[in-house]
Parts: structure tokens; sequence; C-alpha cells
């Protein structure tokens, strides 16, 4: 884990850690980040320079801050938890881990933001929105001379054997958003089928769901399952990777974020909140290159950003799927089926 604390957040955290005491210093925010630490650093420094409100920020995958949310229902130690996948958020809000907010920046948002917040009965709000999907990196298809992938049939080809690299759906909210996009398309016992099938071509299941883009984009693996904004980062580093929008559908991410039930730093969780759904805040996702759709309708689209318009979107069911009994009954069934199944 990679924390980013500032000088003065450190030194707090230090003293409270010594003393047995949860942080309770005036003028300071803790936040769990779960996008790509290249965009937290920014967000915060950004939101210091507004407030003069002092950040203390770890980034871990969505799964993971869920997992130490829950482990420190008891005694939170955070504040704000911002961005990721809105499944665990959903899940979160449903346990009583996160608490009700009514921002008044929620005017501003796109439709499907406010319903994320709606769903919730508003313990979490929608902050970006991304397809998912995979890209391959097509130096590396030329070379060996295989077909191109266009659909999710497609990745079970044993031409694509220990060629898929793809995160663990327990750890990565895009991961977990593939199994129940899966699920949605084939019907569970079908999409389980495929699941097992494409088991024998995963060389790698990765703790963050981004991490696929990169082995893609690297040539580590030929073709890496992400959101398709996490590909277009590594298109626009110049990588050679081709992104692909599958042919029988896709579902979709509403990245959220949610105020930690028993927060320390409650009023200063609050002012983060409002602030991070601006357009200024959000603009800054662009200059980080995130390119996912921002739920502020007056933010800038980053004009690379993936049209999701021209995709073929599932009626994706996030009241369902971010439901704390489906979301724990398909993650058991996944450890139970794929996890260590047989390559045969």
């Amino acid at each position: 884990m990679r924390s980013i604390l500032s000088s003065a957040a450190l030194a707090a955290l230090t003293l409270a850690g010594l003393a047995g005491q949860p942080v309770q210093a005036q003028g300071e925010l803790v936040v769990y980040c779960t996008v790509q630490e290249e965009w937290c650093r920014p967000m915060m420094q950004a939101f210091e320079r507004a407030t003069g409100i002092k950040v203390a920020m770890t980034r871990k995958s969505s799964g993971e801050t869920f997992a130490q949310i829950k482990a420190e229902a008891a005694n939170p130690r955070g504040d704000v938890w911002w961005g990721g996948t809105g499944d665990p958020h959903l899940q979160a809000a449903e346990e009583g881990l996160t608490l009700e907010y009514r921002s008044p920046r929620l005017a501003d948002l796109q439709p499907w933001a406010v319903r994320q917040a709606e769903q919730s009965k508003f313990r979490t709000v929608g902050i970006y929105a991304g397809a998912l999907g995979y890209s391959y990196n097509t130096q590396q298809l030329a070379r060996r001379n295989l077909p191109e992938p266009k659909c999710w049939a497609d990745l079970t080809r044993p031409e694509y054997r220990d060629e898929i690299q793809v995160a663990d759906p327990n750890s990565s909210g895009t991961a977990y958003t593939k199994v129940a996009t899966l699920v949605q398309l084939l019907g569970e016992d079908k999409a389980f089928a495929f699941l097992r099938e494409m088991h024998r071509n995963v060389n790698q299941y990765t703790k963050s769901g981004a991490a696929p883009a990169r082995a893609a984009a690297t040539g580590e693996s030929l073709i890496g399952i992400t959101f398709l904004h996490d590909a277009v980062t590594q298109a626009v580093a110049g990588a050679p990777v081709k992104i692909v929008s599958p042919c029988e559908g896709t579902g979709y991410e509403i990245g959220s974020m949610s105020i930690i039930k028993g927060a320390k730093n409650l009023e200063n969780a609050k002012k983060f909140y409002d602030w991070a759904l601006t357009p200024e805040a959000q603009a800054i996702g662009a200059q980080a290159k995130a390119y996912q759709v921002p739920s502020n309708r007056n933010a800038p689209v980053p004009e690379q950003a993936p049209k999701l318009s021209e995709i073929k979107l599932i009626d994706y069911d996030f009241a369902k799927y971010g439901s704390s009994a489906e979301r724990t009954r398909l993650l058991a069934r996944w450890d139970a089926e794929i996890r260590n199944a047989p390559k045969r």
C-alpha cells in the first residue's frame, strides 16, 4: 500500500497511533482513494489548496477499501471514501457503514449519478462513469498471427491460452463488474461456465483493476480486461493497443463517493464531498490522464473518453448487484468455482 500523507497529517496520525487514539484534530481529513494514484494525488492537493484542510490519503483498490472500512467499523479511521466502482459503495451503504448526506450539488449531476444516490438512500453518489471491455496488444497479435478478438466469447479461444490478464473480483471493483455483467448478459450458470473456460486463458488475477491494461500495453499479456478508460490512458501514452467494446454488449460502472459512518472529521468530509462534485474538481481527472465521464453536467468531458452513447451497454442493475447478499454470493461462487479451478 502506498500512502500520501501531508507532513502535518502524518505527525498527527503518528501521535494518535502512539497514544492509541483516533485523529480528531481540527482542519484535517482522512481520505481513502480508489482511483489510480496519479489522480488521487492531484485531487487531494487541489482540495488542500482550495480549503487549507490538510489531507491524509491512502490508495487501495475498491474491494480492499471496502474490507478495510468494514474492519474499522467499530473505530473508523477514514472520513471519505472517494472513487472506485459503485457496487461496494452500495454494499457499504446497505450495511450501514456510510452516512446519508444530500449535497447541494446534486442538482448539477447527471441522472445516473443522482440515481446512484437515490438507490443508496443518499449514502453514496456517482462521481464518474465508465464502460467495461478489454484491450489487446496489436504488435503481439500481429507478430504471432493470432485472430483479432471482438467479443466476450472470443476470450475462451484456445489461441489465447495464458494470454489474458484480469483482476480478482474480491479485491477489484472492475473485476466484480465483469462477473456481474456476464451474469446479466448470459444468465448466471452460463456466465460461470464462460468464466471457467476463460480461466484456462488467464495468466494472472491481479489486485488492481487497472493493472491488466498496463500489462496489455507493455506486452506482458496479450489481452487485458479493464474499464475502457484505463485502456485509453495507455493508448494516449502511445502504447500499441486496440480497445474493444465486446460485441454482445457490456456493463459499466458508476464510480462513487461516500462519507464513512463515524467520521472523526465530519464537517471537513462534507466540504470535500461538495467540492469533489464541482466542475473544477472533476476536471482534474482529465488533467491526470483519467478518461472517465464526469458526473457534473458542467464538467468538461475528456475528448479521449469512450463515448458511452456509441457502446452497446446493458441495463446494469446496480441495486441488485450492489446489494450485500448478491455481491457476497457471487464472490463466494467465484472463489469456489473459478479461483482455484484446474487449467485443463
